[in-house]
C-alpha cells in the first residue's frame, strides 16, 4: 500500500571526492538512484529528486525534478527544497548515496509520525538526518537558518517536535549493519566489493 507521503532523494552534492555524479554509481550492477527508486516506488505516491544537475535526471519521468531554492546551502538546503515542493505534509528524505535502504524500516518510520515534525534514527555516532521523516512545519525554521548561513542539518531540531528512534529499535532492520552506509569515496565502493556486501 502506498502512502500519501512524499519520498525525497537528495542528489545535489558536488561529489568532489568521487569525481562523478554519485547517484549513477553502480553497486551489483544497479545504479544507486535506481536502488532507491525501486524502494520508493513501492511506498510513496510522490517522489522528488533534488539536484543541481537536472538535465542528468530527465530519464526519471515518474519523478519530480527540482533544483535548490537557496543555492550552495548543502544538504539542509536540499531538505528545504524538497519539503517546499512536496504535495504532502510529510516526506521521507534520504541521500542519493545510501544504497542499502530497508523498505520495512522506512514504512516503520512513516507510521510513527503522529504529531511529530521529525522522526529520525539515532546511532551512538549521532542522528541519521539524511534518513528521516520531516514535516512541512520545519520549513520556516530551516529557511531562517539558510538565510543566516547556518547549515548544520540538526540545528533546527531543538525547535521542532522530534521523535528519536533508538539503536535498539533500529537493530531488527539493520542486521547486516549496512542500513545507513553512504558512499562518499571510491574506497567506500572498494570496501563493499571486497566484503561482497552487495545487498
Amino acid at each position: 500500500m502506498k502512502k500519501n507521503m512524499t519520498g525525497i532523494i537528495l542528489a545535489g552534492g558536488k561529489n568532489s571526492r568521487m569525481g562523478m555524479e554519485k547517484a549513477f554509481l553502480k553497486i551489483g550492477g544497479i545504479r544507486l538512484i535506481d536502488r532507491i527508486l525501486g524502494v520508493y516506488k513501492e511506498i510513496f505516491t510522490e517522489i522528488i529528486i533534488v539536484t543541481n544537475e537536472p538535465l542528468a535526471y530527465t530519464e526519471f519521468t515518474e519523478t519530480i525534478i527540482v533544483t535548490d531554492i537557496y543555492k550552495e546551502k548543502g544538504a539542509l538546503g536540499g531538505i528545504y527544497t524538497g519539503l517546499f515542493f512536496a504535495s504532502h505534509d510529510y516526506s521521507f528524505v534520504v541521500a542519493c548515496d545510501m544504497p542499502f535502504l530497508n523498505k520495512d524500516f522506512i514504512i516503520y518510520l512513516t507510521e510513527l509520525v503522529g504529531n511529530y515534525d521529525i522522526v529520525v534514527p539515532q546511532l551512538p555516532e549521532g542522528f541519521q538526518a539524511l534518513h528521516a521523516v520531516y514535516s512541512q512545519n520545519c520549513l520556516s525554521t530551516i529557511e531562517s537558518l539558510l538565510i543566516a548561513d547556518k547549515l548544520k542539518i540538526t540545528a533546527f531540531y531543538k525547535e521542532m517536535r522530534v521523535l528519536i528512534i533508538t539503536e535498539e529499535k533500529i537493530k531488527p532492520f539493520n542486521k547486516n549493519g549496512l542500513l545507513f552506509l553512504n558512499i562518499n569515496t571510491r574506497e567506500d565502493l572498494k570496501y563493499i566489493y571486497k566484503n561482497k556486501r552487495l545487498h
